[in-house]
C-alpha cells in the first residue's frame, strides 16, 4: 500500500492506494502515530484507491480511530469503493466513522466544525 500525504487547512490529508492488510495496516498505524506526534490531530483518510481490506485493515483503521480520539482529535473517511462500503455496513463500522462521498464534502467539515 501507498500513503500519499498533504496538508490542507490543518487537516492531515492521507490518500491510501493498494490493499489495506496487516502488513500495510501496520504502516498506516504507524504514520498517524508520527502525525499525532507532531500534533496533528484532525486526520482524513482518502480511500478511493484501496482495492482490497480485510479484517486486519479494519482493525488498523479501528486503532486509527481510537489513537486521534484519545488525543480529541478527528478521524474522517471518503471516496469508499461500493465493495468497502458494504464492509463497513455489514460490520457496522459505518454508524462509528465519519464517512463521506468524497474528499471535499469531508474537508468541509472540519471547516464548519472550526467557526462553531
Amino acid at each position: 500500500m501507498e500513503i500519499q500525504m498533504q496538508d490542507q487547512d490543518n487537516v492531515a490529508v492521507l490518500s491510501l492506494s493498494g490493499r489495506l492488510d496487516l502488513a500495510s495496516g501496520a504502516t498506516l498505524k504507524e504514520q498517524v502515530k508520527r502525525l499525532i506526534e507532531k500534533n496533528t490531530i484532525q486526520i482524513h483518510l482518502n480511500l478511493s484507491e484501496v482495492e482490497f481490506i480485510n479484517s486486519s485493515g479494519l482493525g488498523a483503521l479501528v486503532s486509527v480511530m481510537k489513537e486521534v480520539r484519545l488525543q480529541k482529535g478527528r478521524l474522517t473517511l471518503s471516496n469508499l469503493a461500493s465493495y468497502v462500503q458494504e464492509i463497513f455496513e455489514i460490520t457496522q463500522l459505518s454508524h462509528i466513522f465519519e464517512i463521506y462521498s468524497t474528499e471535499a464534502e469531508a474537508l468541509a467539515t472540519y471547516q464548519t466544525v472550526a467557526t462553531r
